[in-house]
């Protein structure tokens, strides 16, 4: 009888121990999220970068909470929302800018950081080296630096005669230098004439395009920044009000009406970001994880541009398309 008994009672207290690891409930990872633009012109990014967690069966409210602060395209907000992820001591933190990425490293010297799209990871400073980035950040390039030329190049073919191109670029901004390099170096070869105009943050675009105009630039080259992200649709609208065909850097740019653009996929990387945030939650360090370039890079031409500003694009550079806005 006494076994009997016993025996009830170690099947009763497996039972209920059963009953209570089942309801306990699933831990819930938090991570942070530093948008350099606005929700509304980061949400093709974020969505991408969400669809990445839910592959790895991450559910926003379920299983992962994602605590956002967003700069708005303003740079000098970025140090006050790294600060505030780095306080509410998220497990990782995401972002998508060579300015952020140096907020959040001033902020924390031990918080993963990934970044989804940085330009020039070494000589910006953000990681020693692609394989082993060295510190507490690692991510994605976005290679940029390696397309200046090619952006003039792309220009030119679709405008032949072209002599004088204006470069829209952001004050004091270490990549920017380098596109610079490479489109004096190229414009040299092609026989064109760089107008390099700098403005120092998003107030200064609507003068910037007054002064530009007076060097009567026959097209544009709109430098990558969190800055003129932020801006796109306000950057087109200007340069199709002054009927220049123009070419940016990545696909953002075309969507909101710009005429073309040739760069890396930064939904595909945001997308990717998510293969990172999974190995951190699961253990892994950022030196561990090198910094790896894109694997999709689209040229992008937007028709209904094109015939607002009276241009036809020469049929050789529209067979190169990876994607027609019509």
């Amino acid at each position: 009888m006494k076994t009997l008994i016993y025996l009830f009672l170690v099947i009763a207290m497996m039972v209920l121990g059963g009953v209570v690891q089942a309801q306990q409930p699933e831990k819930i990872a938090r991570i942070g999220y530093l948008g350099a633009f606005t929700p509304s012109a980061g949400a093709s990014l974020l969505d991408a970068f969400r669809q990445g967690l839910r592959e790895f069966g991450y559910v926003e409210g379920q299983n992962i909470f994602i605590d956002y602060r967003w700069a708005e395209g303003k740079p000098d907000r970025l140090p006050v929302a790294a600060a505030e992820l780095v306080n509410i001591r998220a497990e990782v933190i995401v972002t998508q800018s060579n300015a952020a990425a140096a907020a959040l490293q001033q902020a924390t010297k031990t918080i993963p950081i990934i970044v989804a799209g940085m330009g020039d990871p070494v000589e910006s400073g953000s990681v020693a080296s692609l394989a082993r980035p060295g510190r507490n950040i690692t991510g994605f390039s976005n290679q940029a630096e390696q397309f200046a030329g090619k952006w003039l190049e792309l220009l030119t073919e679709t405008v032949p005669k072209m002599a004088r191109v204006a470069v829209l670029a952001v004050s004091q901004t270490v990549s920017h230098a380098t596109y610079w390099r490479e489109i004096e170096a190229t414009a040299q070869t092609l026989k064109v004439t760089p107008q390099r105009q700098d403005i120092a943050g998003p107030d200064e675009i609507d003068d910037a395009f007054m002064k530009l105009s007076k060097g009567r630039p026959q097209g544009i080259i709109v430098l990558p920044h969190a800055v003129t992200i932020e801006r796109r649709l306000q950057i087109a609208h200007l340069v199709t009000k002054n009927r220049l065909p123009a070419i940016y850097p990545f696909g953002l740019f075309a969507e909101a009406g710009g005429l073309m653009s040739y760069g890396a996929n930064l939904a595909d990387l945001h997308r990717r970001a998510a293969t990172y945030v999974n190995k951190i939650l699961k253990g892994a360090k950022p030196t561990d994880l090198p910094v790896e370039q894109p694997t999709k890079f689209d040229l992008v031409i937007n028709l209904k541009t094109a015939k607002q500003i009276g241009l036809t694009i020469p049929p050789n550079v529209l067979a190169r398309a990876d994607r027609v806005i019509r």
